[in-house]
């Protein structure tokens, strides 16, 4: 996998006080064009998100119905749990790891608060039943990755693929929508000051990913296992528990994201564990394009979410077929990848 995590060997290893202590002489015309660059090259990706939104709200195919206060509610509730899930495949994905349980894990969980929920058992008690469902698949995945030792891409692979096999086993395929408590489905279709209440949820969750990521030692160990893990062990850094950390959370969010979806849907599908999987990977992928460019990152991730969901709400407002969205969520997933690849080779020759 591309290592384009932003903490390297010079944050674990002490640098030379002699060379790093020797001022250099200041360089004025360079030190703000490179400034520029560091700046464009943060934010290009949401300046293209809002060059997209211009653009459909501008477009005659599109004008009428783009820039309305209901598509704008749609955009942001509707992609408040793809939000979560990504947050989820983020963690792993900085420890160099995959996740594609992810999507059949919200999956899972939004079918089993479903039934708890529609049998007459406590919402409470439905809710807590879904994120203990995502922590033990968070869990199992670890156990493979860890204890037998198989790489996290492959692991995760037949997780999801018996987890595929659970879920059309309970459904039988079809959906359920049944008895659901209407206040139940408030938080997924509410809004808090003219905000939908599900997306300040997203907000919230990426604010604490982003808070332990970069303002913990954990986030700091967390990045260092998987920029250098050799480098990361040398300084004490258990490389097999913040893998651990990592998946176990990232099938909690999972769930999270399951349950949300049965408070927006009123119901749970077997066919979201699809849905959600590839939109998730390409966001954390394009997270490395955004924010904090070569480097993983939530809110680049929340960036990504919004690039891909401007985009796929345009196309489908211009009446572009369905696949659409599969072709831009998989050129957007090459792209995340190549411009991390591009940017971290542009850093490694410029430290040369």
């Amino acid at each position: 996998m591309v290592d384009v995590n932003a903490v390297s060997t010079t944050n674990l290893v002490p640098t030379d006080p002699v060379v790093s202590d020797v001022p250099k002489p200041p360089q004025a015309g360079k030190s703000t064009r490179h400034g520029f660059t560091k700046i464009l090259e943060a934010n290009a990706l949401l300046l293209l998100t809002i060059a997209f939104a211009v653009f459909f709200s501008l477009w005659p195919r599109t004008s009428d119905m783009f820039f309305t206060m209901e598509n704008i509610g749609i955009l942001l509730s509707g992609q408040a749990v793809v939000g979560i899930v990504s947050i989820g495949v983020l963690l792993p994905l900085i420890t160099q790891e995959f996740d594609l349980s992810v999507g059949s894990n919200a999956a899972l969980s939004a079918v089993l608060v479903t039934m708890m929920v529609s049998s007459g058992v406590p919402v409470g008690v439905a809710v807590l039943g879904g994120l203990v469902t995502g922590l033990l698949i968070g869990l199992f995945n670890v156990g493979i990755v860890n204890v037998v030792g198989i790489t996290g891409i492959i692991a995760t692979l037949g997780s999801s693929t018996i987890l595929v096999g659970i879920l059309t086993h309970v459904t039988g395929g079809l959906a359920l929508t049944s008895k659901i408590p209407p206040a139940f489905t408030t938080v997924g279709n509410g809004n808090l000051f003219g905000i939908p209440i599900i997306f300040m949820i997203l907000i919230g969750v990426a604010a604490i990913a982003y808070f332990f990521l970069e303002h913990t030692p954990f986030g700091r160990q967390l990045y260092a296992s998987g920029s250098n893990p050799a480098a990361a062990k040398l300084v004490g850094i258990d490389i097999k528990r913040m893998k651990a950390i990592a998946f176990v959370a990232c099938g909690v969010l999972a769930a999270i994201g399951g349950i949300l979806y049965v408070t927006r849907a009123g119901g749970a599908s077997p066919k979201i564990a699809t849905v959600f999987l590839m939109p998730a990977i390409a966001a954390a992928f394009l997270s490395a394009a955004a924010v904090k460019p070569g480097r993983y990152n939530v809110w680049g991730t929340i960036v990504a979410i919004y690039f891909l969901a401007v985009l796929n709400n345009g196309l489908s407002l211009a009446g572009a077929p369905a696949y659409v969205s599969d072709y831009s969520n998989g050129a957007a997933l090459i792209l995340g990848v190549a411009v991390a690849v591009v940017i971290r080779r542009r850093r490694d020759g410029a430290r040369a």
